[in-house]
């Protein structure tokens, strides 16, 4: 290594030493199962916060193993879906009571995109999806087109204003963009649906936990989103569907199972839906991962999103910042915008050699991921991460694409 790059390596090390020791969330971290892998993965998988196996283990032997079918009662598991919908509600800016948690985020974007589809007026008979987004939610938008008879209009968010019209029953977005970390104008594409008069669904698995969503604050109609990201539930947490208040005695559920009935277990053959967010509710709840869930947003205690956003936002900064500085001139580009207005918690960078440079980083103990053909993604979860973790990446980076 020259003396220049040894000199800049000094220098952001001990920014980042300094940013650290200033950081007001720094003692986050050691609430979380870490070694000394860089874990900039959590846009994918979040990592465990450490007191989730003592409470998993405690639902397994006592609540499961000894109360048995009394836990439905005595331990909560019935309540579950709403009680922990209601812990989620501040991190995604939404009042009690307009959020439930169950089954995965794809069963809640038919649950919303159907819905929303019900309420809209009869001549309005289009649905826009988001071109870009992530394949599922189109893979769902488009059966649901289908089985409500409704067109499909795919369209990138830009040209959703421009898409608008007299026709338009339903807008399904991406909060943020999960290939390159855009974060989209949610209260400005919001608004333009509403003036339209059409309903605006949102997916947050990408922004929930990340920074402030403002469901309420800014209209959204129906909202979707998963858990086991920034949000730390686990592997296959369950996901959750929010249903503003003014919307709740309309919403027709495609999947009106009988948890989401208004007397459960009067077994009549008729259905009845219950009153409130209970109505997103299908099934029987998964309560080992659902407990899972609730135990982990125990690490959110005290935490403002407001502080959340502004480390991410810092964190992402002196990410590129480095990356700028250890890395040869075009060899890897970000593709995630500069202004923090569009940017999420992530950086995706256009690599040539995109799959082999993150195995090599992985072995290294450097953990992002890519999305192919030749985009590597780093996600930022600001309750674990620091800026020295921030500096290595992009360090052992730099090294790694200089050799190829």
């Amino acid at each position: 290594m020259s003396e220049t790059s040894v000199t800049r390596s000094e220098d952001l090390a001990a920014r980042a030493e300094a940013l650290d020791a200033a950081d007001p969330l720094a003692d986050r971290r050691k609430l979380f199962v870490l070694d000394d892998t860089v874990y900039l993965d959590g846009n994918s998988l979040g990592a465990l916060p450490a007191h989730v196996p003592a409470r998993v283990q405690e639902v397994l032997t006592r609540e499961w193993g000894e109360l048995r079918i009394r836990s439905w009662d005595e331990s909560g598991w019935w309540t579950a879906p709403e009680r922990i919908g209601d812990r989620i509600a501040p991190l995604v800016g939404a009042a009690a009571g307009q959020i439930v948690v169950g089954d995965s985020t794809s069963v809640n974007v038919f649950k919303a995109v159907v819905a929303a589809s019900r309420l809209a007026s009869r001549e309005r008979d289009e649905i826009l999806v988001d071109a870009t987004t992530f394949p599922t939610d189109g893979y769902i938008t488009e059966s649901a087109a289908r089985m409500t008879g409704h067109s499909l209009v795919p369209v990138t968010p830009a040209e959703v204003p421009g898409a608008l019209g007299p026709r338009t029953a339903a807008v399904l977005l991406n909060h943020v963009d999960y290939r390159t970390g855009r974060l989209h104008d949610l209260p400005g594409l919001t608004a333009a649906v509403h003036a339209a008069g059409g309903l605006a669904i949102w997916d947050l698995c990408h922004s929930a936990g990340a920074l402030p969503v403002g469901l309420d604050e800014h209209g959204v109609d129906l909202a979707v989103g998963c858990t086991y990201k920034y949000l730390n539930g686990g592997p296959g947490s369950p996901a959750y569907i929010y249903v503003a208040e003014r919307h709740q005695a309309a919403f027709d559920s495609p999947l009106p199972g009988w948890t989401s009935h208004a007397d459960p277990f009067g077994m009549t053959p008729g259905y009845a839906p219950a009153d409130g967010a209970v109505r997103g509710r299908v099934g029987t709840p998964d309560i080992l991962s659902m407990l899972a869930l609730e135990a982990s947003l125990d690490v959110w205690d005290g935490v403002s999103i407001e502080a959340v956003r502004a480390k991410s936002l810092a964190l992402t900064d002196f990410f590129l910042e480095c990356v700028a500085r250890y890395l040869p001139e075009g060899r890897a580009v970000p593709v995630t915008p500069d202004a923090h207005a569009e940017r999420g918690s992530q950086v995706a960078l256009r690599c040539e050699d995109a799959e082999p440079v993150m195995s090599e980083l992985i072995a290294r103990g450097v953990v992002g991921d890519l999305r192919r053909p030749d985009v590597l993604r780093f996600g930022f979860t600001p309750l674990y991460v620091g800026f020295a973790d921030v500096e290595r990446a992009a360090r052992v980076l730099g090294e790694v694409v200089a050799r190829r």
